[in-house]
């Protein structure tokens, strides 16, 4: 693993969080005394237990890091961010419905990098595949974001 991605992208449904932001959970988002994030409806809504591990490890590493959503309900999802406090690690967000490639683009655009130095997580093997044709070393990601995984993807990424 000598040679790191210069951008990772996450997906954030199924990928970030056990659950769609558009059908599974309802704003307004809070923070409950006991400091446990809850929807409109007092769902218990948590990251993945490995999430905030990676993230900070990535950050370490001195790894840019980018969101990638096609949810149909992005101020939801831009509004979790916040409030489970992971906007920090991200430095570029497209969360919006449509194609991943056109947010793909805005990253490459955005940052100067290109796609052979981008690494993808994202649990819906259609985007995964879109996205590998751009020349992104994209890895699908099962059951949620694990330490595991990231550790693949970099290994893949290398290997690329």
């Amino acid at each position: 693993m000598n040679k790191l991605p210069k951008l990772i992208v996450f997906d954030l449904d199924f990928t970030l969080w056990p659950f769609y932001v558009d059908t599974h959970v309802t704003p307004p988002f809070s923070i409950t005394r006991a400091g446990v994030a809850v929807d409109k409806y007092g769902y218990k809504i948590e990251l993945y237990k490995e999430v905030i591990g990676i993230l900070e490890w990535l950050e370490n590493k001195s790894v840019k890091l980018a969101l990638a959503s096609r949810t149909h309900a992005p101020a939801a999802g831009k509004e979790l961010i916040q409030i489970l406090d992971i906007e920090k690690f991200f430095h570029y967000k497209e969360i919006y419905p449509g194609c991943k490639v056109n947010h793909f683009q805005k990253f490459m655009h955005d940052s100067g990098i290109a796609f052979t130095d981008m690494l993808f997580f994202d649990d819906e093997e259609r985007n995964i595949r879109d996205i590998k044709k751009l020349g992104v070393t994209s890895l699908h990601v099962p059951h949620g974001i694990t330490m595991a995984l990231v550790q693949e993807g970099l290994e893949l990424h290398a290997q690329n």
